[in-house]
Order: C-alpha cells, then sequence, then structure tokens
C-alpha cells in the first residue's frame, strides 16, 4: 500500500523520527495506525454509555444545573488522577 500525505503532515512524521524511537517513518506511521484503532475500537465499544453522559449533560444544562469552569477542571483532574493511579497498579 503506498499513501501520499501532505506536505505539512510528511514534515511532522520526519520530526517524530528524528526525536522519537522510531527506526523510519513506515515505523512511525505503523503506531500511529496502531494506536488510532485503538482510540476508534474504544469510542465504538463505549458509544452508548457516551451518547448517555452527553444526554445527561445536555438535560442537566436545561435545567440550569451547570457547575463553574473551575469546578469541572477539579473534577476532571481528580478523575485524571485516580485513573493514572489505576494504571501504574496495572
Amino acid at each position: 500500500m503506498n499513501i501520499r500525505l501532505k506536505p505539512e503532515l510528511e514534515k511532522l512524521v520526519e520530526q517524530d523520527v528524528q526525536r522519537g524511537p522510531y527506526q523510519n517513518a513506515a515505523e512511525f506511521v505503523e503506531r500511529a495506525v496502531v494506536l488510532l484503532h485503538e482510540q476508534e475500537t474504544w469510542l465504538a465499544e463505549n458509544a452508548a454509555e457516551i451518547n448517555a453522559k452527553v444526554s445527561e449533560g445536555y438535560a442537566a444544562a436545561k435545567r440550569a444545573e451547570l457547575v463553574d469552569a473551575e469546578q469541572a477542571r477539579g473534577s476532571m483532574d481528580q478523575k485524571k488522577r485516580a485513573w493514572l493511579g489505576d494504571k501504574r497498579k496495572a
């Protein structure tokens, strides 16, 4: 399979190959495709839950049950720390 990238994307790949653990552009692209596939798979597997949470948030917003940006950021930071802690234990 031959794939043509836009010049600006080629430049990004070249930069990442030069600074990263990749031997060449093909190895970099292979890793990128694997990561994208994993992300797309996760999104597909969790679509119902994601859509439910979006609907729940939209309904809360319509009821004027909103949190300010600082509260939201704090909550997300707390969830991220917990998630990272779980990943380290695994």
